[in-house]
């Protein structure tokens, strides 16, 4: 590869792949051509850009596994090519996405950044400028050594750099769309672009990337609520072929003490179901066995997620049980901090 820096440009669909028809005002997707055409500050940036559209580009609501393997096969093909990867993706499954790429994503070493908009680009107050072109800076750049700055599966939305698979969407309305509740900011974009190294994942030692993209989509998230009641809670343990099951409990990980709730997970978990504790907090974590109401979750084989989002703990699952047949493994996986996706006690 030249010294001119490169940047593979894949794109998915959402607002951002979008532009208004001038006559009708209609939405409509662009092409690449087009996309220079309204911004053409890409030409600007020096940066050597390519483009590979997922054609038919689809909203974010139709993204489902495989989209991911896709997205992962094509950074795997592409990977000695370019300095790093930009994503255009639709916002309201981003998180999802970055998310299962992280895992996806073995030994990875260089940039891979969503982005999107929550303005079409060729809209005069658009988002999508700013988004793009600082996602693009962010993944070619590098540090006096040659070496990626960020060689991380990561989200890139308004002035902030977030880890992929610690991000959720928290705003419909704002430019500010998202956020990393339980772990700081990567970088921070104003007049210069101020990465945080402290909270940067850097590979321990140089491995070719390694693409996983087996999935196993049986699992359901079961969300207590007062008042749930018995036959709704074991309508979803049993439903058939199931494998794994995220439990948003309340608070920092409680339940209410019904012996019918304890006997239904009970039961499930001897089945071989895994069940994860998921808090439905944005801030903080799981703390099981920190109050009594969540003693009979630990008796029933409940697994702790501590401070994993429902997008991360979705993706992990599938994930999981996609490339590990062994229930036990998947289990003590679970419990492990793979790619910084969560904060657990070593």
């Amino acid at each position: 590869m030249s010294e001119k820096k490169a940047v593979l440009l894949i794109f998915t669909g959402g607002t951002i792949s979008m532009s208004e028809d001038t006559n009708t005002g209609a939405l409509r997707p662009i092409d690449f051509d087009r996309l220079q055409e309204l911004m053409p500050e890409l030409k600007q940036t020096g940066i050597h850009i390519h483009c590979i559209p997922f054609l038919p580009l689809i909203d974010s609501s139709d993204v489902h596994p495989p989209l991911w393997e896709k997205l992962a096969l094509t950074i795997r093909d592409n990977y000695d090519l370019y300095d790093g990867f930009v994503i255009l993706h639709g916002t309201d499954t981003m998180a999802y996405s970055a998310s299962a790429l992280s895992f996806m994503l073995e030994n990875l070493s260089k940039p891979v950044i969503f982005t999107g908009a929550q303005l079409p680009v060729g809209m005069l107050r658009s988002d999508a400028k700013e988004n793009l072109i600082t996602s693009i800076e962010i993944a070619a750049d590098k540090d006096s050594n040659g070496k990626a700055i960020v060689p991380e599966v990561c989200i890139f939305f308004e002035d902030t750099l977030f880890r992929g698979n610690r991000t959720t969407k928290k705003n419909t309305e704002h430019f500010n769309a998202f956020n990393s509740y339980n772990y700081p900011p990567l970088a921070k974009a104003g007049v210069h672009i101020k990465y945080f190294q402290s909270a940067i994942h850097y590979p321990e030692t140089e491995k070719p990337l390694h693409i996983r993209t087996k999935t196993n989509q049986n699992i359901a998230i079961l969300k207590l609520y007062p008042g749930i009641t018995e036959e709704m809670v074991n309508a979803i343990l049993n439903i058939p072929h199931l494998r794994a099951v995220v439990l948003e409990s309340f608070g920092a990980g409680n339940a209410p003490r019904r012996i019918w709730l304890y006997n239904a997970l009970k039961a499930a978990t001897e089945r071989g179901i895994i069940i994860v504790n998921k808090t439905p907090c944005s801030i903080g974590s799981v703390e099981m066995g920190r109050y009594e109401t969540s003693l009979n979750l630990i008796n029933a084989g409940v697994i702790s997620g501590y401070d994993i989002t429902t997008e991360a703990i979705v993706t992990k699952l599938m994930y999981l049980l996609g490339e590990y047949e062994s229930t036990e493994e998947v289990k003590a996986l679970i419990s492990r901090n793979i790619c910084g996706e969560m904060t657990c006690e070593e």
